[in-house]
């Protein structure tokens, strides 16, 4: 949420940053919304002082003995008018909480320019793209040639867009979870962390999932406040919720591994066959809150962290700086990983990586102690995919192809795998 102060202090400045978004803030609406704010408060204010002034004067009507009966009177019609205003300016501040919540993060200035992907800024690039003497098939023929994504019976079993997986390729994904879980815990020093798949509306509202994007969300039947998570981000960042953190355990580096449930409103096309974009896939989800003096050092340090999963698998890769048309709402500054899918002959999505800096915190209340003031300060908050799963298989499938059909397992999963090769 965007600090309301900052707002009232500086509009112009916060208007012409959504604009490079894409998203016009309605300065308008916000002026008349603050401005009857301002006045209600104030009347409310001066509605009290008077009465207080005509409760001492009863006060000193009866230890003298007089009548006080209109003052009691008069100060019944202020107690009334209070409660009124009261009334009228609980809901003015929840329509201002509204006006508020709907509004996105700033972006920070060295956000590229842009409206849409296209726009977005390579800033490195990682692996040799493989040549192969063969036509390449995509992940599916593979899967399918092997038996070991079974679409079908995802369709059965549930409906569209969810997936079995068989044998070696489930065993694949296993060891890749306990692969990347421990690179991140041994290696860079996240502790692992194990959370509930269902999050309530205080949890979405506090990363910003909800209420602007309710229609991406699986909502539990007959439970109202209950959602299935849409990633790990939800309820591992909410473990910050409401909570004033010491200083001496920050940066607080979190890692954990669940299933992740997305409606993909409005995703059509040939990304919705095989398992490239499904209802229902897992991640490895990286999480950091630290001081604000450290957010940009974490943000590089998260991605590295993702990256270096892609080089030990030897997958090429890119990495991309998000343009302002196509950074999340909750965003501040996102870095795309882009993995080398040879079926597309392009680089696609395997992870973001995300500085929100205190507009998660401001939403959650999640606070440190800054033991040099001994004041609390919002957090900083950051978060992203070590990596998506069904994407890197989809990517070690195509990438490690061999011509025979079988795939050859990257060598540092080898141990966790039990074998150099899934064979057809």
């Amino acid at each position: 949420m965007l600090d309301v102060k900052r707002l009232k202090k500086d509009p112009e400045i916060i208007v012409d940053n959504l604009k490079r978004r894409g998203f016009e803030f309605d300065l308008d609406q916000w002026i008349s919304l603050e401005s009857a704010r301002k006045s209600l408060q104030s009347d409310t204010e001066n509605l009290q002082a008077e009465l207080n002034d005509i409760s001492k004067e009863i006060g000193i009507s009866k230890k003298e003995g007089t009548d006080s009966s209109k003052l009691e009177k008069k100060a019944g019609v202020l107690t009334s008018a209070i409660k009124s205003q009261s009334k009228e300016l609980t809901s003015l501040l929840k329509e201002i909480d509204s006006f508020i919540s709907s509004v996105p993060n700033l972006i920070d200035d060295d956000v590229p320019q842009g409206k849409d992907e296209e726009d977005n800024l390579e800033l490195r690039t990682y692996g040799k793209i493989r040549d192969f003497d063969f036509t390449p098939k995509d992940h599916l023929e593979l899967g399918s040639h092997l038996k070991s994504i079974d679409m079908e019976s995802g369709v059965k079993i549930t409906g569209a867009r969810f997936a079995v997986l068989n044998g070696e390729l489930a065993r694949l994904q296993r060891s890749l979870i306990n692969f990347m879980l421990d690179i991140h815990t041994k290696e860079h020093n996240y502790q692992e962390v194990y959370v509930p798949y269902l999050v309530n509306k205080e949890s979405l509202f506090g990363t910003g999932q909800l209420p602007k994007f309710e229609e991406d969300l699986f909502k539990l039947e007959g439970k109202e406040n209950f959602y299935l998570a849409s990633t790990a981000e939800v309820p591992v960042t909410n473990l910050f919720r409401d909570e004033i953190l010491n200083s001496d355990i920050l940066p607080a580096k979190l890692v954990c591994h669940t299933p992740c449930f997305r409606s993909e409103a409005g995703s059509y096309g040939l990304d919705t066959k095989g398992i490239m974009r499904l209802h229902q896939f897992e991640k490895v989800e990286l999480v950091q809150a630290v001081e604000e003096k450290d957010s940009d050092k974490a943000l590089e340090e998260l991605t590295r962290h993702a990256e270096e999963i892609l080089k030990r698998l030897e997958l090429p890769y890119r990495v991309v700086s998000l343009c302002s048309g196509d950074i999340g709402f909750s965003a501040a500054k996102t870095y795309d990983l882009e993995v080398w899918i040879p079926s597309q002959e392009r680089y696609r999505e395997i992870s973001s990586c995300s500085n929100f800096r205190d507009f998660q915190a401001r939403r959650m209340k999640a606070r440190w102690k800054n033991p040099s003031t001994n004041k609390t300060e919002l957090l900083n908050t950051l978060n992203g995919s070590g990596l998506a799963l069904s994407r890197t298989l989809l990517a070690i499938m195509e990438n490690f192809q061999q011509k025979d059909g079988s795939i050859a397992i990257p060598e540092v999963l080898r141990d966790y795998f039990g074998s150099d090769k899934i064979k057809h």
